[in-house]
Protein backbone atom coordinates (compact mmCIF):
# COMPACT_ATOMS: atom_id res chain seq x y z
CA UNK A 1 0.00 0.00 0.00
CA UNK A 2 2.40 2.34 1.12
CA UNK A 3 4.49 1.56 -2.18
CA UNK A 4 1.13 2.43 -4.30
CA UNK A 5 0.90 6.15 -2.37
CA UNK A 6 4.15 6.72 -3.22
CA UNK A 7 4.81 5.96 -6.56
CA UNK A 8 2.81 8.40 -8.11
CA UNK A 9 4.57 11.21 -6.22
CA UNK A 10 8.04 10.02 -7.38
CA UNK A 11 6.33 10.56 -10.89
CA UNK A 12 5.27 13.86 -9.87
CA UNK A 13 8.63 14.96 -8.76
CA UNK A 14 10.30 13.70 -12.03
CA UNK A 15 7.95 15.71 -14.05
CA UNK A 16 8.16 18.62 -12.33
CA UNK A 17 12.30 18.35 -12.38
CA UNK A 18 12.43 18.18 -16.42
CA UNK A 19 9.92 21.04 -16.19
CA UNK A 20 12.29 23.17 -14.78
CA UNK A 21 15.38 21.94 -16.36
CA UNK A 22 13.69 22.54 -19.79
CA UNK A 23 12.89 26.15 -18.69
CA UNK A 24 16.23 26.12 -17.68
CA UNK A 25 17.65 25.16 -21.23
CA UNK A 26 14.99 27.28 -23.22
CA UNK A 27 16.30 30.61 -21.10
CA UNK A 28 20.11 29.43 -22.17
CA UNK A 29 19.18 29.00 -25.48
CA UNK A 30 17.35 32.54 -25.73
CA UNK A 31 19.91 34.37 -23.57
CA UNK A 32 22.89 32.62 -26.05
CA UNK A 33 20.73 33.94 -28.97
CA UNK A 34 20.68 37.52 -27.36
CA UNK A 35 24.44 36.90 -26.82
CA UNK A 36 25.04 36.68 -30.42
CA UNK A 37 22.44 39.93 -31.92
CA UNK A 38 25.08 41.83 -29.61
CA UNK A 39 28.01 40.16 -30.10
CA UNK A 40 27.09 40.82 -33.88
CA UNK A 41 25.82 44.03 -33.34
CA UNK A 42 28.33 44.79 -31.50
CA UNK A 43 31.02 44.44 -34.21
CA UNK A 44 29.74 47.61 -35.71
CA UNK A 45 31.22 50.68 -34.11
CA UNK A 46 28.70 53.41 -33.08
CA UNK A 47 30.06 57.25 -32.24
CA UNK A 48 28.98 60.88 -32.09
CA UNK A 49 30.78 63.44 -33.90
CA UNK A 50 29.66 67.02 -34.90
CA UNK A 51 26.69 66.03 -32.93
CA UNK A 52 25.63 63.44 -36.09
CA UNK A 53 25.38 59.52 -34.90
CA UNK A 54 27.55 57.17 -37.23
CA UNK A 55 27.07 53.38 -37.45
CA UNK A 56 30.18 51.96 -38.76
CA UNK A 57 29.88 47.99 -40.17
CA UNK A 58 32.68 49.00 -42.66
CA UNK A 59 34.51 45.77 -43.69
CA UNK A 60 32.49 42.78 -41.64
CA UNK A 61 31.28 41.09 -44.43
CA UNK A 62 27.72 41.32 -44.22
CA UNK A 63 25.32 39.91 -46.67
CA UNK A 64 22.19 41.89 -46.04
CA UNK A 65 21.21 44.65 -43.85
CA UNK A 66 20.29 42.95 -39.79
CA UNK A 67 17.76 43.57 -37.38
CA UNK A 68 18.61 45.20 -34.39
CA UNK A 69 20.90 48.16 -35.49
CA UNK A 70 19.99 51.44 -33.59
CA UNK A 71 17.52 53.56 -36.10
CA UNK A 72 18.04 57.24 -34.91
CA UNK A 73 21.34 57.43 -36.91
CA UNK A 74 22.18 59.75 -38.81
CA UNK A 75 24.97 58.04 -41.45
CA UNK A 76 25.28 54.36 -42.40
CA UNK A 77 28.41 52.88 -43.12
CA UNK A 78 28.43 49.68 -45.10
CA UNK A 79 31.46 49.75 -47.23
CA UNK A 80 33.89 46.38 -47.88
CA UNK A 81 30.60 43.99 -47.10
CA UNK A 82 29.54 41.17 -49.85
CA UNK A 83 25.94 42.70 -50.23
CA UNK A 84 24.83 41.24 -53.52
CA UNK A 85 21.17 42.57 -53.61
CA UNK A 86 19.45 45.69 -52.25
CA UNK A 87 15.62 44.47 -51.84
CA UNK A 88 12.56 47.04 -51.10
CA UNK A 89 12.00 48.31 -47.89
CA UNK A 90 15.73 47.74 -47.09
CA UNK A 91 16.55 50.60 -45.13
CA UNK A 92 12.75 52.12 -44.82
CA UNK A 93 12.97 51.68 -40.55
CA UNK A 94 16.10 54.42 -40.81
CA UNK A 95 13.89 57.26 -41.16
CA UNK A 96 16.79 59.88 -40.07
CA UNK A 97 19.72 58.56 -42.21
CA UNK A 98 21.40 61.50 -44.05
CA UNK A 99 24.16 59.40 -45.55
CA UNK A 100 24.39 55.90 -46.78
CA UNK A 101 27.91 54.49 -48.11
CA UNK A 102 27.25 51.04 -50.05
CA UNK A 103 30.54 51.49 -51.86
CA UNK A 104 32.89 48.27 -52.63
CA UNK A 105 30.35 45.65 -52.11
CA UNK A 106 29.03 43.27 -54.81
CA UNK A 107 25.60 45.14 -55.71
CA UNK A 108 24.40 43.93 -58.79
CA UNK A 109 20.61 44.06 -58.25
CA UNK A 110 18.67 47.35 -56.77
CA UNK A 111 14.79 47.17 -56.59
CA UNK A 112 13.11 50.06 -56.72
CA UNK A 113 11.58 50.36 -53.13
CA UNK A 114 14.91 49.90 -51.70
CA UNK A 115 15.34 53.27 -50.70
CA UNK A 116 12.13 53.66 -49.51
CA UNK A 117 11.37 56.07 -46.21
CA UNK A 118 14.89 57.69 -46.80
CA UNK A 119 13.48 60.93 -47.85
CA UNK A 120 15.96 63.00 -45.32
CA UNK A 121 19.08 60.76 -47.10
CA UNK A 122 21.52 63.60 -48.76
CA UNK A 123 24.45 61.42 -49.92
CA UNK A 124 24.32 57.92 -51.26
CA UNK A 125 27.91 55.79 -52.40
CA UNK A 126 27.31 52.83 -54.86
CA UNK A 127 30.77 53.27 -56.38
CA UNK A 128 33.05 50.48 -56.76
CA UNK A 129 29.99 47.60 -57.35
CA UNK A 130 28.39 45.30 -59.88
CA UNK A 131 25.28 47.25 -60.92
CA UNK A 132 24.72 47.50 -64.81
CA UNK A 133 21.09 48.18 -64.75
CA UNK A 134 18.97 50.58 -62.74
CA UNK A 135 16.17 53.66 -63.30
CA UNK A 136 15.38 56.99 -62.05
CA UNK A 137 12.42 54.97 -60.10
CA UNK A 138 14.80 53.95 -57.48
CA UNK A 139 15.96 57.01 -56.14
CA UNK A 140 12.35 59.11 -56.23
CA UNK A 141 12.12 58.25 -52.28
CA UNK A 142 14.94 60.57 -51.78
CA UNK A 143 13.56 63.83 -52.67
CA UNK A 144 16.79 65.81 -51.00
CA UNK A 145 19.50 63.24 -52.87
CA UNK A 146 22.25 65.97 -53.99
CA UNK A 147 25.53 63.76 -53.84
CA UNK A 148 25.55 60.45 -55.69
CA UNK A 149 28.34 58.04 -56.57
CA UNK A 150 28.02 55.73 -59.26
CA UNK A 151 31.40 55.04 -61.28
CA UNK A 152 33.56 52.19 -61.07
CA UNK A 153 30.52 49.89 -62.10
CA UNK A 154 30.28 47.94 -65.11
CA UNK A 155 26.95 49.69 -66.91
CA UNK A 156 25.26 48.77 -69.83
CA UNK A 157 24.44 51.51 -71.52
CA UNK A 158 20.94 50.35 -73.38
CA UNK A 159 17.68 51.21 -73.22
CA UNK A 160 16.83 49.63 -69.57
CA UNK A 161 19.53 52.79 -68.78
CA UNK A 162 17.50 56.15 -70.18
CA UNK A 163 15.49 57.11 -67.32
CA UNK A 164 18.61 57.24 -65.27
CA UNK A 165 20.84 58.87 -67.59
CA UNK A 166 18.38 61.82 -68.19
CA UNK A 167 18.10 62.08 -64.48
CA UNK A 168 22.06 62.70 -64.30
CA UNK A 169 21.48 64.90 -67.01
CA UNK A 170 19.89 67.68 -65.14
CA UNK A 171 21.81 70.53 -64.84
CA UNK A 172 20.85 70.60 -60.87
CA UNK A 173 21.67 67.40 -60.31
CA UNK A 174 25.87 68.39 -61.00
CA UNK A 175 27.12 66.32 -58.24
CA UNK A 176 24.90 63.06 -59.15
CA UNK A 177 27.05 59.95 -61.47
CA UNK A 178 29.89 61.94 -61.75
CA UNK A 179 32.26 60.21 -63.81
CA UNK A 180 30.28 56.71 -64.22
CA UNK A 181 31.10 55.47 -67.29
CA UNK A 182 29.70 52.96 -69.87
CA UNK A 183 31.08 49.20 -69.77
CA UNK A 184 28.53 47.89 -72.85
CA UNK A 185 28.19 48.33 -75.49
CA UNK A 186 31.66 48.00 -77.23
CA UNK A 187 31.00 51.53 -79.60
CA UNK A 188 29.97 52.97 -76.08
CA UNK A 189 32.53 52.15 -74.07
CA UNK A 190 34.19 54.65 -71.82
CA UNK A 191 31.86 57.43 -72.14
CA UNK A 192 30.60 59.19 -69.34
CA UNK A 193 26.75 58.66 -68.45
CA UNK A 194 26.33 62.59 -68.01
CA UNK A 195 27.45 63.55 -71.32
CA UNK A 196 25.95 60.63 -73.34
CA UNK A 197 23.74 61.05 -75.80
CA UNK A 198 20.32 59.97 -74.16
CA UNK A 199 18.42 59.97 -77.34
CA UNK A 200 20.21 56.50 -78.80
CA UNK A 201 19.67 54.43 -76.33
CA UNK A 202 16.44 53.69 -77.35
CA UNK A 203 16.66 54.35 -80.76
CA UNK A 204 16.85 51.29 -83.07
CA UNK A 205 18.64 53.20 -85.98
CA UNK A 206 21.34 53.94 -83.60
CA UNK A 207 24.01 51.65 -85.61
CA UNK A 208 27.43 50.84 -83.82
CA UNK A 209 30.64 53.00 -84.89
CA UNK A 210 33.79 51.27 -84.65
CA UNK A 211 36.11 53.33 -82.27
CA UNK A 212 39.88 53.75 -83.75
CA UNK A 213 42.29 51.41 -82.00
CA UNK A 214 44.83 52.88 -79.87
CA UNK A 215 48.62 53.01 -81.36
CA UNK A 216 50.70 50.94 -79.61
CA UNK A 217 52.46 51.65 -76.67
CA UNK A 218 50.10 54.61 -75.85
CA UNK A 219 47.89 53.82 -72.74
CA UNK A 220 45.03 55.79 -71.58
CA UNK A 221 45.65 58.08 -68.05
CA UNK A 222 43.12 56.50 -66.16
CA UNK A 223 41.79 58.52 -63.47
CA UNK A 224 41.38 58.88 -59.64
CA UNK A 225 37.70 57.18 -59.47
CA UNK A 226 38.88 54.06 -61.35
CA UNK A 227 41.87 53.45 -59.41
CA UNK A 228 41.59 54.55 -55.87
CA UNK A 229 38.40 53.83 -53.26
CA UNK A 230 37.08 57.16 -52.65
CA UNK A 231 34.82 57.78 -48.65
CA UNK A 232 32.85 60.71 -47.42
CA UNK A 233 32.44 59.78 -43.85
CA UNK A 234 33.71 61.05 -41.55
CA UNK A 235 36.23 63.23 -44.03
CA UNK A 236 36.44 62.96 -47.81
CA UNK A 237 39.38 60.24 -48.09
CA UNK A 238 40.99 59.15 -51.82
CA UNK A 239 42.73 55.98 -50.59
CA UNK A 240 45.30 54.73 -53.39
CA UNK A 241 47.47 52.30 -51.22
CA UNK A 242 49.24 49.70 -53.13
CA UNK A 243 48.04 50.57 -56.44
CA UNK A 244 51.09 50.36 -58.37
CA UNK A 245 50.67 54.36 -59.25
CA UNK A 246 53.68 55.59 -61.71
CA UNK A 247 52.02 59.23 -61.58
CA UNK A 248 49.49 61.02 -59.46
CA UNK A 249 46.40 59.81 -60.88
CA UNK A 250 43.59 62.52 -62.51
CA UNK A 251 40.91 63.73 -62.01
CA UNK A 252 41.37 63.78 -58.18
CA UNK A 253 37.46 65.03 -56.53
CA UNK A 254 37.84 68.41 -55.17
CA UNK A 255 36.79 67.64 -51.94
CA UNK A 256 39.13 65.44 -50.68
CA UNK A 257 40.25 66.03 -47.47
CA UNK A 258 42.83 62.78 -47.13
CA UNK A 259 44.96 61.25 -49.59
CA UNK A 260 46.98 58.44 -48.92
CA UNK A 261 48.86 57.40 -51.88
CA UNK A 262 51.52 55.35 -50.20
CA UNK A 263 53.20 52.19 -51.60
CA UNK A 264 52.84 52.89 -55.09
CA UNK A 265 55.73 53.48 -58.17
CA UNK A 266 55.45 57.13 -58.09
CA UNK A 267 59.45 58.45 -57.96
CA UNK A 268 58.45 62.51 -59.36
CA UNK A 269 56.28 64.57 -58.13
CA UNK A 270 55.86 67.67 -61.27
CA UNK A 271 54.52 70.78 -61.07
CA UNK A 272 50.65 71.52 -59.97
CA UNK A 273 50.16 67.99 -59.19
CA UNK A 274 47.51 68.90 -56.63
CA UNK A 275 46.47 72.10 -57.74
CA UNK A 276 42.66 70.72 -58.10
CA UNK A 277 42.39 69.80 -54.39
CA UNK A 278 42.72 72.82 -52.12
CA UNK A 279 41.19 71.70 -49.36
CA UNK A 280 43.97 68.96 -49.08
CA UNK A 281 44.74 68.56 -45.54
CA UNK A 282 46.99 65.14 -45.35
CA UNK A 283 49.32 63.34 -47.85
CA UNK A 284 50.98 60.32 -47.30
CA UNK A 285 53.41 60.02 -50.32
CA UNK A 286 55.84 57.31 -47.80
CA UNK A 287 57.37 54.05 -49.81
CA UNK A 288 57.27 55.40 -53.45
CA UNK A 289 60.91 55.21 -54.59
CA UNK A 290 60.36 59.59 -54.51
CA UNK A 291 63.45 60.54 -56.09
CA UNK A 292 62.68 63.91 -57.45
CA UNK A 293 59.80 66.81 -56.41
CA UNK A 294 59.77 69.85 -58.74
CA UNK A 295 59.24 73.15 -57.23
CA UNK A 296 55.76 73.61 -57.75
CA UNK A 297 54.55 70.11 -56.99
CA UNK A 298 52.49 71.27 -53.79
CA UNK A 299 51.29 74.45 -55.45
CA UNK A 300 47.89 75.80 -53.77
CA UNK A 301 48.03 73.56 -50.82
CA UNK A 302 47.90 76.54 -48.34
CA UNK A 303 45.80 74.26 -45.96
CA UNK A 304 48.20 71.09 -45.73
CA UNK A 305 48.62 70.32 -41.99
CA UNK A 306 50.62 66.91 -42.65
CA UNK A 307 52.98 65.66 -44.85
CA UNK A 308 54.72 62.10 -45.21
CA UNK A 309 57.78 61.39 -47.50
CA UNK A 310 59.03 58.90 -45.10
CA UNK A 311 61.39 55.66 -47.28
CA UNK A 312 61.64 57.38 -50.25
CA UNK A 313 64.88 58.26 -52.29
CA UNK A 314 64.95 62.06 -51.99
CA UNK A 315 68.32 63.57 -50.99
CA UNK A 316 67.56 66.98 -51.17
CA UNK A 317 64.71 69.42 -51.63
CA UNK A 318 65.06 72.01 -54.45
CA UNK A 319 64.73 75.82 -53.35
CA UNK A 320 60.96 76.61 -53.43
CA UNK A 321 59.47 73.31 -52.89
CA UNK A 322 58.05 73.99 -49.76
CA UNK A 323 56.92 77.47 -49.91
CA UNK A 324 53.07 77.24 -50.63
CA UNK A 325 52.68 74.91 -47.01
CA UNK A 326 51.54 77.69 -44.68
CA UNK A 327 50.15 75.59 -42.57
CA UNK A 328 51.75 72.28 -42.25
CA UNK A 329 52.57 70.82 -38.78
CA UNK A 330 53.56 67.44 -39.23
CA UNK A 331 56.64 66.35 -41.61
CA UNK A 332 57.73 62.84 -42.29
CA UNK A 333 61.18 62.36 -43.90
CA UNK A 334 62.70 59.53 -42.02
CA UNK A 335 64.25 56.97 -44.09
CA UNK A 336 65.43 58.91 -46.93
CA UNK A 337 69.22 59.34 -47.99
CA UNK A 338 69.47 63.01 -47.30
CA UNK A 339 73.24 63.96 -48.62
CA UNK A 340 74.84 66.63 -46.06
CA UNK A 341 75.50 69.32 -48.50
CA UNK A 342 75.40 72.49 -49.54
CA UNK A 343 71.86 71.22 -51.37
CA UNK A 344 70.74 70.88 -48.06
CA UNK A 345 70.81 73.97 -46.26
CA UNK A 346 67.45 75.34 -47.85
CA UNK A 347 65.57 72.49 -46.41
CA UNK A 348 67.07 73.38 -42.75
CA UNK A 349 66.71 77.17 -43.70
CA UNK A 350 62.89 76.99 -44.01
CA UNK A 351 62.20 74.23 -41.18
CA UNK A 352 64.25 77.22 -38.88
CA UNK A 353 61.65 79.98 -40.60
CA UNK A 354 58.30 77.31 -39.44
CA UNK A 355 58.80 76.58 -36.14
CA UNK A 356 55.56 74.85 -35.35
CA UNK A 357 56.40 72.31 -38.27
CA UNK A 358 57.28 69.10 -35.86
CA UNK A 359 59.90 67.06 -38.37
CA UNK A 360 60.96 63.81 -38.33
CA UNK A 361 63.53 61.86 -39.40
CA UNK A 362 66.06 64.38 -41.16
CA UNK A 363 69.87 62.37 -40.56
CA UNK A 364 72.38 62.43 -43.24
CA UNK A 365 73.21 59.67 -44.70
CA UNK A 366 76.55 60.64 -46.61
CA UNK A 367 78.92 62.19 -46.77
CA UNK A 368 80.89 58.73 -44.84
CA UNK A 369 81.92 61.32 -41.85
CA UNK A 370 78.92 62.87 -41.43
CA UNK A 371 76.58 59.62 -41.77
CA UNK A 372 74.09 59.63 -38.98
CA UNK A 373 74.12 63.02 -37.85
CA UNK A 374 71.36 65.11 -37.56
CA UNK A 375 71.52 67.66 -40.33
CA UNK A 376 70.58 70.85 -38.11
CA UNK A 377 73.97 69.69 -36.81
CA UNK A 378 75.69 69.37 -39.80
CA UNK A 379 74.55 72.89 -40.90
CA UNK A 380 75.48 74.64 -37.89
CA UNK A 381 79.23 72.74 -37.96
CA UNK A 382 79.20 73.75 -42.18
CA UNK A 383 78.69 77.39 -40.80
CA UNK A 384 81.05 76.98 -37.80
CA UNK A 385 83.98 76.32 -40.56
CA UNK A 386 83.84 79.63 -41.85
CA UNK A 387 87.00 81.84 -41.23
CA UNK A 388 86.92 84.29 -37.93
CA UNK A 389 88.59 87.33 -40.01
CA UNK A 390 86.10 86.53 -42.80
CA UNK A 391 83.02 86.64 -41.03
CA UNK A 392 80.52 89.75 -41.11
CA UNK A 393 81.47 92.77 -37.95
CA UNK A 394 85.24 91.38 -37.58
CA UNK A 395 86.60 94.60 -39.30
CA UNK A 396 86.13 96.41 -36.10
CA UNK A 397 87.50 93.63 -34.03
CA UNK A 398 91.06 94.45 -36.08
CA UNK A 399 90.37 98.13 -36.42
CA UNK A 400 93.39 100.09 -35.04
CA UNK A 401 93.07 101.32 -31.40
CA UNK A 402 92.31 104.86 -30.86
CA UNK A 403 90.52 105.47 -33.99
CA UNK A 404 87.20 107.21 -34.27
CA UNK A 405 84.19 105.60 -36.17
CA UNK A 406 84.73 109.06 -38.85
CA UNK A 407 88.43 108.58 -38.51
CA UNK A 408 87.92 104.92 -39.22
CA UNK A 409 85.14 105.70 -42.30
CA UNK A 410 88.26 108.11 -43.75
CA UNK A 411 90.31 105.68 -43.92
CA UNK A 412 88.24 103.04 -45.74
CA UNK A 413 86.94 105.70 -48.34
CA UNK A 414 87.91 104.16 -51.91
CA UNK A 415 89.26 106.21 -54.80
CA UNK A 416 86.08 107.28 -57.01
CA UNK A 417 87.35 106.07 -59.91
CA UNK A 418 87.72 102.50 -58.73
CA UNK A 419 83.94 102.09 -57.48
CA UNK A 420 81.67 100.73 -59.78
CA UNK A 421 79.72 102.79 -62.46
CA UNK A 422 76.62 102.74 -60.34
CA UNK A 423 78.60 104.03 -57.02
CA UNK A 424 80.17 106.72 -58.89
CA UNK A 425 79.57 110.39 -58.12
CA UNK A 426 77.19 111.43 -60.44
CA UNK A 427 76.49 115.11 -59.48
CA UNK A 428 75.33 117.16 -62.21
CA UNK A 429 78.06 118.83 -64.07
CA UNK A 430 78.31 122.46 -66.15
CA UNK A 431 76.07 122.82 -68.96
CA UNK A 432 75.04 125.52 -71.76
CA UNK A 433 71.60 126.45 -73.07
CA UNK A 434 71.26 126.67 -77.20
CA UNK A 435 68.41 127.95 -78.20
CA UNK A 436 67.08 126.59 -81.72
CA UNK A 437 65.26 128.73 -83.95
Amino acid sequence: MRLLTTLPLLVLVLRAAETRKSARSGRGRAHSRANAVKRYVADCKGYVEYGAKFLDCQGHRLTAVLLGWPEDIDHLLLAQNKIQVLQDNTFSHFRKLQSLDLQQNEISLIEEGAFNGLSKLTTLLLQHNRLQVATEAMLIPMARLSHLRLHDNPWRCSCQLDSLVRFLQVPSNRHMGNFAKCAEPTHLWGQHLKQLDATLLCSPEFQPVALPSRPPGIQKHLDATLLCHTYVFPKPLLECKSRGLKTIPADIPASIVKMDLSFNNITHLRPKEFVAVKDLKLLNLSSNGLERIDTDAFAGLLYLRELDLSNNNLRYFSYGVLEDLYYLRILSLGGNPWICDYNIHYLIYWLKHHPAVDYTGLVCSEPHEFQGWPVENYVKTYNAECPKDKQVGSQTDTAQPGLTSQELTAETEEVPDLLPNPLRDRRRKKFEIIRLN
